[in-house]
């Protein structure tokens, strides 16, 4: 909602400022579908070139991020460091019992109270595979973290492709819009013998060109990129608390504190309360016994 807010926001100011200065719209709407041919299609033809399938189809997908903003909710915080503190505590009170979960966590009763979480493959993938470290006696806290750092890295890198994919079309939207401009140039000259008024409506035209160009880098895609940039870094926070409470694990914190580690290296706005997590804690305790 807030990122249609934003883009009403941007047409209302630039051309309600525009008219409200005396321009006239005739000119723009004139040269808008032409100019937007050249530079709209030199700028999707650039994007297919500088990416594959794979690439395509990943940034057309993360566009609807900046309209949805991150992915996991302060609830979703929350049930994740519920479903850490049960697999953690069958772990070792029944290390046979948390295979079941981790071996198929698609069937896992566990998993299953947390469907969010059950159907984000990274997230489960992280957990099972580093729970499934610790059992075959990987207890080397340290090489286990590095090995996950590298793998979130990774992820997190892969994560951002759109947003630099779309950052760079933003960068070559101004230089386009002048190319754009230029051509309108060559057509204005081409009517040198025509009256000022008609060589001023093509000079117009050409100039919406560059306009054009750097409007949409710095008033749409633009912001688009960095949209996506702080929704990806945003929702990687969720992978960095599985890391966090998993490795805390490895080193035989108790239970308690491996959650109140993940508790506390979650980002302020999405970190449950202290008292209303350790009543979530103490319902799935009840549960359990």
């Amino acid at each position: 909602m807030i990122g249609l807010i934003g883009i009403v926001v941007i047409f209302v100011m630039v051309f309600g400022g525009y008219l409200a200065a005396g321009g006239k719209m005739t000119i723009i709407l004139k040269s808008l579908p032409f100019e937007l041919m050249m530079i709209g299609g030199a700028a999707a033809g650039a994007f297919l070139i500088s990416n594959d399938s794979g690439g395509i189809k990943h940034t057309l997908r993360d566009v609807a991020k900046v309209f949805k903003g991150p992915k996991w909710k302060p609830q979703d915080y929350r049930d994740l460091l519920c479903l850490l503190f049960s697999l953690i505590r069958i772990a070792r009170t029944n290390p046979v019992e948390v295979e079941q979960h981790i071996e198929d966590p698609a069937a896992s009763s566990l998993f299953s109270k947390y469907p969010k979480i059950q159907g984000d493959r990274e997230a489960v993938d992280l957990i099972c595979d580093t729970m499934r470290s610790a059992s075959m006696n990987y207890d080397d806290p340290h090489q286990v973290e590095e090995v996950l750092e590298k793998r979130m890295e990774s992820n997190f890198h892969h994560a951002l492709h759109s947003s630099h994919a779309l950052q760079t079309v933003a960068d070559a939207l101004p230089a386009l819009g002048i190319v754009a401009a230029v051509l309108g140039v060559i057509k204005t000259m081409g009517s040198i013998d025509q009256p000022p008024e008609i060589l001023g409506k093509l000079i117009g035209g050409a100039l919406v060109g560059t306009f054009l160009g750097v409007f949409l880098a710095y008033g749409l895609v633009g912001p688009f990129a960095s949209k996506l940039k702080n929704v990806v870094e945003e929702d990687n926070h969720f992978y960095q608390l599985i890391k966090e409470v998993l490795v805390a694990n490895l080193h035989n914190h108790s239970a308690a504190m491996c959650i109140e580690v993940g508790r506390q290296n979650t980002p302020t706005h999405n970190r449950p309360d202290f008292a209303e997590l350790e009543g979530a804690l103490k319902e799935l305790k009840q549960d359990a016994a």
